[in-house]
């Protein structure tokens, strides 16, 4: 492999700050880091018909202006240099204080496109998650168990369409 410049490396972190500037204009992430978790949020109100939170809003990310139900939106990128391709998604701070109805969780695959997608009501972060001690929260990893769930809802058709 034919080693990158400085110059080259250079040149691509400013396109990706270019691109980070763009989506940020176009509304479709919210912050400067990686736009995984942000694309993911957009993506889920977009679909769902849902309302975007304020970046500082404890315990959600939207809300269904119709019901008033809060939702918990996590996800994972599949990327091109995943040796594991993981399932595990960040922690889960706070459970005990309720602050969302609903977790929905996207896997991404290599190019973005929406491998799984479901739906999981608060009740059950407990017995799909394990309790970290150290993180202070709860870690849930999507595995068969949830495609095989009848309390959690697989919707992965709302975002090939």
């Amino acid at each position: 492999m034919k080693m990158l410049t400085e110059k080259t490396i250079f040149n691509l972190m400013n396109e990706y700050a270019n691109i980070l500037t763009q989506l940020r204009k176009l509304g479709i992430t919210r912050t400067y880091n990686s736009p995984v978790g942000d694309y993911a949020e957009w993506l889920v109100a977009s679909k769902m018909n849902l309302i975007l939170e304020h970046n500082s809003t404890k315990g959600f990310d939207a809300k269904d202006p119709k019901t008033n139900k809060r939702y918990q939106i996590k996800s994972r990128w599949e990327h091109p240099f995943s040796k594991t391709h993981s399932s595990q998604l960040n922690v889960i701070r706070n459970y005990t204080e309720n602050q969302f109805d609903f977790l929905i969780v996207l896997i991404f695959g290599e190019e973005f496109n929406v491998k799984e997608a479901y739906c999981m009501p608060h009740k059950l972060i407990k017995q799909y998650g394990k309790y970290s001690t150290h993180q202070n929260g709860y870690i849930l990893t999507v595995n068969i168990d949830w495609a095989r769930s009848k309390n959690i809802q697989n919707i992965t058709h709302l975002f090939n369409k």
